[in-house]
């Protein structure tokens, strides 16, 4: 019983690279598919605790305009709703945020209309 405990706890320590190449290690040597393997590592996973959240709400800031603020500032503009002279104040402000606390779809989208105008973002 000790040994599969040790077991166990040796498999709760791998990484999600480590886990997948594990499974498929297993797989080709007993001829499972990789579900029943998942399924035999489900319970050694629960047994770490709860898995990391998925990050739902990201902030995306402007971190520069890359040499093109008019464009960059209208982009904002056209974002945020914000008035000429405060999307100026955000885009010559940077790094700032543009928009906080969106789904990870706008934020992509955002970060995507902003780097194709020649403005830099990074998500949070």
């Amino acid at each position: 019983m000790a040994d599969i405990q040790k077991i166990v706890e040796e498999l709760s320590q791998l990484t999600v690279l480590e886990a997948a190449e594990l499974a498929t290690a297993l797989e080709e040597a007993w001829g499972v598919s990789a579900a029943a393997a998942v399924a035999v590592a489900g319970p050694a996973a629960a047994a770490e605790g709860p898995a990391a959240e998925e990050q739902t709400e990201f902030d995306v800031i402007l971190t520069g305009d890359g040499g093109k603020k008019i464009q960059v500032i209208k982009e904002v503009r056209a974002i945020t709703g914000l008035g000429l002279a405060d999307a100026k104040a955000l885009v010559e402000g940077a790094p700032k945020p543009v928009k906080e606390g969106v789904n990870k779809t706008e934020a992509e989208e955002i970060k995507k209309k902003i780097e194709e105008a020649g403005g830099t973002v990074e998500l949070k």
